[in-house]
């Protein structure tokens, strides 16, 4: 698909790399610098974009230590896209059925 104007931003980007990067360390987190490892970027630019993710409430300090995690709020989310499926799924069965449905 050819786009006629490209609205890529580099920063948000980058943010969403660190977001994606920081699934699976729920329980002990990661520092910035291991942040900055897996996601490819600057140990700074791990900093900034930790901070920004922190006002926004996607991301929190870990009691111990420097480290950071996703808040509970992205799994909250997660979980109402799992229950919107779950729905739909019931609504599609009972359309089915109704078709199916001898008399």
């Amino acid at each position: 698909m050819t786009r006629k104007t490209d609205y890529t931003n580099s920063s948000q980007q980058r943010i969403l790399k660190v977001v994606l990067s920081m699934f699976g360390h729920e329980i002990d987190g990661l520092a910035p610098g291991q942040l900055a490892k897996l996601a490819g970027i600057k140990p700074g630019e791990a900093t900034r974009d930790l901070d920004n993710l922190m006002q926004a409430g996607w991301v929190e300090p870990v009691t111990q230590g420097n480290a950071y995690r996703l808040t509970p709020m992205i799994g909250q989310k997660a979980m109402s896209i799992l229950h919107t499926i779950d729905r739909a799924a019931k609504r599609v069965e009972e359309t089915r059925n109704r078709y199916t449905r001898s008399n």
